[in-house]
């Protein structure tokens, strides 16, 4: 694993842990909680911008490359 896969999944899962953690808590820490899910997105942003966007490649777009037209005279 690359360094910045390893980052992104760090992020995504402290993110998570500390925004549950400061939501599970009787008072409830506003701060913490904000925190927690920036870290998420932050996380999430990451990775989403390493994969492909399927509308990349606009050649594939038909089975049918070209087809002649022929006249019947």
């Amino acid at each position: 694993m690359n360094i910045s896969r390893i980052i992104n999944t760090v992020c995504i899962i402290l993110g998570g842990a500390v925004a549950i953690y400061a939501q599970a808590g009787e008072q409830q820490n506003v701060y913490l909680l904000i925190g927690g899910a920036a870290l998420l997105m932050i996380g999430i942003y990451r990775t989403s911008r390493n994969v492909p966007s399927k509308f990349d490649n606009p050649q594939e777009e038909s089975f049918v490359k070209t087809e002649p037209i022929e006249d019947e005279d």
